[in-house]
């Protein structure tokens, strides 16, 4: 599936259609540049989820964790496992809970990510500064679905 958005608010209101569909155990990969409207959409995404903390991306910490909403959110930022392993951190754990995992720069992760997962690109738009791509590609049975409801949802808007 792929549109586009044309400002940062509409980017977050991607986020905010995805919400309500998220199931605990939901596993999302966002992939883009720096700047491209990985946290942007992450913010929308927790508002929806009843998230009332600012949402911060998590590039120092790796994880940050909200626990206030209707699903517990894991946002994790893997940037800075380029040159050492996911193995030791334990992300299992927050992967087979009750929340929602979104991941920034998932391919540092790669070896310990399930196999269920929504992958979510985000790029500038050629045409517009604060404008978009978006791309959005589902593996495994639970993100399918997930998938096909959020294309209803969007195409709906």
């Amino acid at each position: 599936m792929k549109f586009e958005t044309t400002s940062a608010t509409q980017t977050e209101a991607v986020g905010e259609q995805l919400a309500p569909l998220l199931y605990a155990g939901a596993v999302l990969l966002l992939e883009g540049d720096l700047g491209a409207g990985k946290t942007t959409f992450t913010r929308g995404l927790a508002r929806t989820l009843g998230i009332s903390r600012a949402i911060k991306s998590p590039t120092f910490t790796i994880i940050r964790e909200y626990r206030d909403g209707r699903l517990p959110l894991f946002h994790m930022d893997l940037y800075r496992l380029e040159h050492s392993s996911a193995d030791d951190l334990g992300l299992e754990e927050y992967f087979e809970g009750q929340g929602v995992c979104v991941i920034e720069w998932p391919e540092f992760g790669a070896d310990v990510l399930p196999k269920d997962v929504l992958t979510i690109t985000i790029e500038r738009s050629a045409k517009l500064d604060d404008g978009r791509q978006f791309t959005l590609t589902a593996q495994g049975p639970r993100s399918e679905v997930l998938l096909g409801q959020f294309a209803k949802r969007w195409s709906n808007e």
